[in-house]
């Protein structure tokens, strides 16, 4: 099995341990405030509704709170701060800018070297180390010109605007590239791990071939070493059969769920099982091929496009591209409890990305500058979301 890894410098654990005894509070990367999103250590556990007894009622809902930022270009990766705040990558430009949550103030942190921005590639997903209040380092999932990667950097919020990131070190590459089909989504587990979505790069045969590292989910250490427990032995592949996944979250039971975008037909949201093979190119959106695990909802490509994911209320939300517009998917256990709900339905045109911003919350990016949407005079924008 395939193993494409490297163990971070020993100069670069020094600067952390460095950094982390220079760096004051001040600079907001503290513990307490945000937790519980896709990009954080950990899920929301405090909702009532954990019980499987207890799903969340059919009926939700979703007011849009206030639009926290406006005037972005081409957001990806977004990942609140332990502090508050919030961590933004821009696509296209490279960039990593803090956006202070509270009044909208944009601070770009420096530019990730080694960028290849075109066509669905670039700077995609962004995590927080599982240890960020202390060693600040924030993870980067990236598009080079040989392949995708995933990149960790100290962030040090003292150094001046422009300055603030340190050198990237590779924790794992060879990822299949493409025009298209890049997955990008990173996502550290409540285990600790570190997950990440790919794509099959638009060559469809990658995703039923475990040795390929396109069309999965792959598990891995901090460090890009094969997980413990990962079913394949010392391989980081998790699962398998993916078209494209763009979103990664977990329930209040640590249960992780994956939405991906279907061709022509269906676009899927998966409750994953370790090892188990979710059909891509064979089967598209549910199958009778006992042989492939079957989604717990599925969509038409014109409702849907789904890109990311979060968990709050008993419930996956789910960011429509295409669709624009916000999907509930109530659940039970690993299947949903009622049909999947629409909101905010062509309002703010293509959604890329929700996070958890803690309890009844949600961070929400519109994408209508990626060359597919049509933008607004104030696009692109993080919004903040109420649900229920």
């Amino acid at each position: 099995m395939i193993v494409q890894r490297r163990a971070v410098t020993s100069v670069l654990a020094a600067s952390a341990l460095l950094l982390a005894a220079g760096c004051s509070s001040g600079g907001g990367d503290t513990p307490g405030g945000r937790s519980g999103s896709s990009s954080s250590t950990a899920p929301e556990a405090s909702d009532s509704r954990q019980a499987d007894g207890q799903p969340p009622p059919a009926t939700g809902s979703v007011r849009v709170v206030r639009t926290v930022a406006a005037d972005l270009k081409t957001p990806w990766g977004l990942a609140p701060l332990p502090g508050g705040g919030l961590l933004l990558a821009d696509r296209d430009d490279g960039t990593i800018t803090r956006i202070d949550d509270k009044t909208g103030k944009k601070t770009v942190l420096g530019t990730v070297p080694g960028v290849s921005a075109a066509g669905e590639g670039g700077l995609l997903g962004l995590a927080l180390s599982p240890d960020h209040a202390s060693d600040h380092l924030v993870y980067a999932y990236l598009t080079t010109d040989s392949d995708n990667r995933i990149v960790r950097m100290l962030y040090d919020p003292k150094k001046p605007s422009g300055e603030q990131l340190g050198a990237p070190d590779t924790v794992f590459k060879d990822i299949p590239k493409g025009m298209i089909h890049n997955g990008g989504r990173i996502a550290f587990g409540p285990d600790g791990m570190l997950y990440a979505g790919t794509g099959e790069s638009g060559d469809r045969g990658l995703s039923q071939d475990r040795d390929s590292l396109g069309g999965k989910i792959l598990r891995m250490t901090p460090e890009g070493e094969p997980a413990p427990g990962n079913p394949f032995g010392n391989s980081v592949v998790y699962s398998y059969g993916h078209r494209n996944v763009q979103g990664l979250a977990w329930d209040g039971r640590q249960r992780l769920f994956a939405s991906e975008f279907g061709q022509d037909t269906w676009d899927e949201l998966n409750a994953i099982k370790p090892g188990d093979n979710y059909g891509w190119p064979i089967a598209e959106g549910k199958s009778s091929d006992p042989t492939f695990h079957n989604p717990i909802a599925q969509w038409r490509t014109d409702e849907a496009s789904p890109s990311g994911i979060a968990y709050a209320e008993g419930s996956i939300w789910m960011a429509g591209l295409r669709g624009e517009r916000l999907w509930r998917i109530p659940l039970k256990g690993t299947k949903s409890s009622a049909p999947p709900q629409a909101f905010l339905t062509d309002t703010y045109g293509r959604l890329r990305t929700v996070v958890s911003a803690g309890g009844n919350k949600l961070w929400l990016t519109t994408s209508n500058t990626d060359g597919r949407g049509t933008p607004s005079k104030t696009d692109d924008r993080i919004l903040e979301v109420e649900v229920s």
